[in-house]
């Protein structure tokens, strides 16, 4: 088990690497989007997806 670990160690570190990264980015995103930010940064007043991007 222990040879397995040390031939795959780079791949391994990679792949907590960007879990984690994505995990925050999803944190992030979550956390925006019950605090009433969205991500397009502007009014939804001309935006055609209005209706369906903001329900109350």
């Amino acid at each position: 088990m222990f040879t397995w670990i040390a031939a795959n160690a780079g791949t391994i570190v990679i792949s907590l690497v960007l879990l984690t990264v994505v995990t925050l980015i999803v944190r992030k995103m979550l956390r925006d989007r019950r605090a009433g930010r969205h991500s397009c940064g502007c009014g939804c007043e001309h935006c055609a997806m209005s209706g369906r991007c903001h329900r109350g």
